[in-house]
Order: structure tokens, then C-alpha cells, then sequence
């Protein structure tokens, strides 16, 4: 039972509903097991006691009565379409989750389909566009150019320069997560998004030497083109007379007037745009998620100034020990990959439409 838990290829809510007959199994009342999962009594209940009854096959759904709804193929193609390409920019979104493109389709493409149907749908065809190695496509003109441009940086950085790759990371939340004391007092609990309090947001900026690993990093409480422009002050001052190349993306930020004319007063600093929809060609992303992952996400902190305190002291540590991130993908392999990727997709789309 325990190994559906942790165990990625079982479905997610399967292995919600084994985490409640284990936190039962270990003791636990039916009403606080109701309250960790976020269910009601009945809910627990009918689990555990169809898991007693039909052991792990009792966790699954069962059918449903009545002739199954047809998904027309061009529907089909349609989901699997937009899964390989980057969220419309109207969505705010970096990836898909399956209720966020349910969402999406319901109210910008007039199409019904559960979050279950395109989950089903995805693990049919074998993509997880929630992974952070999904493929993306991007709608830039200038695709080839960019790639060509940013992964020849990469794999040969021109004589004595610096590569840099710059980004930020906005809004990130200081948290003060609660847990509930026992006894319980069931009639104070809401919802299991009460299980934690805001106290403010800060947006980090960050730039990663992409031969060295070393990361220069700032907190600022606002993100517009004067702090980007004071973060990349800051970036230049700790490589004096070096001529740096930045690999950034497209934001107004980073295009701002003031940011413009600062570049043109010092020509050694170079700025290199990655393609639209294409952040994964920029590798401070790759650190962003590792602290993210370490750090941050499962953090307490009461201030934005104890959230800033602990990512400068990462920051710290990271550049005691760093090391850099190896790019092996050549420009070739890498056009060569969304060459096959659009034919596939085009296939599809065609034969979906007979």
C-alpha cells in the first residue's frame, strides 16, 4: 500500500485515497484523516472500507453506467496540440497542468472536457507536460536565429568573456505555514488553505556565470525596469572590465528605455534574447528550480525580510561549492528535435480530420 504512495506511475488521486487508508490504518480517527486529506467523513470511510473489501483494485474509480461520452477526434488533437506548445500568453502559465487546460479550452475555445479525460488523454500518448523536460513550441520568428545564437554561447563562449544567464523570479511568497494542534477543534477548520499565512512577496533576480556556476543574486519588493537595471549594476560591478554576454528573455523589464541606454553607455555588456516561449534555453532556470525546490518551497517564513535572509544565505552557500551546468545539446540536435515534433503534431492534426 505504501509503495502507491510514492510511487509516480499510479494515478494521483489512487494514491490520495491509499494515503488515507495508511493514516487510518496508523491509527488515526476518521475525522482527522478527513481534515489531512481535505475530504469529508463519509469520504474516508467509503475508501477504507472498499479497500478491506477488494483490496487495491476497490481504490479505483468504477464504471459508470450509461453509454461513455465521445470525445470527437479533432478535439483529441486539438488537446494534444496545445500540450506540446507553450500556454497562450493569456494564461499567465510556464507548463499545463490538466485542470488549468480544461479551464482554458472551456473558456477560450468552447470545448467541455474533464481534467480527468485529458489527463487519461496525456498518459495515452505518454506526455507529462508537467515535467520540466516537455518540449515547448515557440511562435518566434526568430527561433532559429536565437537558439543558434544562445547555444553556440554556451558550447563555445567567446575568448575571455562572460556568460551570464539572467532571469527573475517574481512574487515569491514568505509563508508561515500552520498545522493544526491536537486535540482538534474541528468546528475553527475551514479549508486546508488556511494552512498558512502571507506575509508579502519579494521577486528575486538572479544571474548565473555559465562557466563557473556561480550566481550573482538580489531581492527587490518591486519588478520593473529601474530594478532590473539596479540588479544588472550590481551584475557588471562584480565583473569589472569583462565583457559579458547576457542570455535574458523578452520582458518589458529587460527592454525598458533606461535599461537601453545604460547598454549603449557600456558596449562590453551584451544582451542575447532567448526565442519566445523558450525559457528553457536560459540555464539560471535550472537554479531557479533548485531553489525553489530546496529552499523555498516548503519554507516558514513570518517576514519578507527572514524570506530574503534565507535566500541570500543559499545564495552563499550555493557559491562555496558551486559548479556549472553542462549544455550538450547542439544547435542541430536541438532544430532537428522540433523539425520531428511539428510533423508529428501535423500528422496527427491530419489524420484526426478524416
Amino acid at each position: 500500500m505504501s509503495s502507491l504512495v510514492g510511487d509516480r506511475r499510479v494515478d494521483a488521486v489512487v494514491a490520495g485515497r491509499a494515503r488515507m487508508v495508511l493514516w487510518r490504518d496508523e491509527g488515526r480517527s476518521a475525522e482527522e484523516v478527513a481534515v489531512l486529506a481535505g475530504v469529508s467523513r463519509p469520504t474516508v470511510n467509503t475508501w477504507v472500507r472498499r479497500y478491506h473489501d477488494h483490496g487495491v483494485p476497490g481504490l479505483a474509480d468504477r464504471p459508470r453506467p450509461g453509454k461513455p461520452t465521445e470525445v470527437p477526434g479533432s478535439v483529441r488533437a486539438r488537446i494534444l496540440a496545445l500540450t506540446r506548445m507553450t500556454p497562450p500568453e493569456v494564461t499567465g502559465l510556464t507548463h499545463w497542468s490538466s485542470r488549468e487546460m480544461a479551464a482554458y479550452l472551456a473558456s477560450h475555445e468552447n470545448i467541455r472536457v474533464s481534467h480527468n479525460f485529458i489527463a487519461d488523454l496525456w498518459r495515452a500518448h505518454g506526455l507529462q507536460p508537467y515535467r520540466h523536460g516537455t518540449f515547448k513550441f515557440s511562435r518566434d520568428p526568430a527561433f532559429v536565429d536565437k537558439v543558434v545564437d544562445i547555444v553556440g554561447l554556451y558550447l563555445n563562449p567567446p575568448d575571455g568573456a562572460v556568460v551570464l544567464c539572467v532571469d527573475e523570479r517574481t512574487q515569491v511568497q514568505a509563508l508561515d505555514r500552520t498545522q493544526p494542534l491536537l486535540p482538534i477543534d474541528f468546528d475553527r477548520i475551514e479549508k486546508r488553505t488556511h494552512d498558512y499565512v502571507r506575509h508579502g512577496t519579494t521577486n528575486l533576480f538572479a544571474a548565473l556565470d555559465a562557466a563557473t556556476g556561480q550566481v550573482v543574486a538580489r531581492c527587490f519588493p518591486k519588478r520593473r525596469g529601474s530594478e532590473f537595471l539596479a540588479f544588472m549594476k550590481t551584475v557588471a560591478a562584480a565583473y569589472p572590465d569583462r565583457e559579458l554576454h547576457v542570455v535574458v528573455d523578452n520582458l518589458s523589464t529587460h527592454t525598458a528605455d533606461e535599461v537601453k541606454a545604460w547598454l549603449v553607455r557600456h558596449p562590453r555588456i551584451v544582451f542575447h534574447f532567448t526565442p519566445t516561449g523558450s525559457s528553457w534555453s536560459n540555464m539560471v532556470e535550472i537554479w531557479f528550480r533548485i531553489i525553489t525546490r530546496q529552499a523555498i518551497r516548503r519554507g516558514t517564513f513570518t517576514s519578507v525580510v527572514r524570506l530574503t535572509r534565507a535566500i541570500n544565505d543559499y545564495v552563499t552557500a550555493w557559491n562555496t561549492d558551486a559548479k556549472p551546468f553542462v549544455w550538450t545539446a547542439t544547435p542541430g540536435e536541438i532544430l532537428a528535435k522540433v523539425r520531428w515534433v511539428h510533423t508529428e503534431v501535423r500528422k496527427l492534426l491530419t489524420n484526426n480530420d478524416k
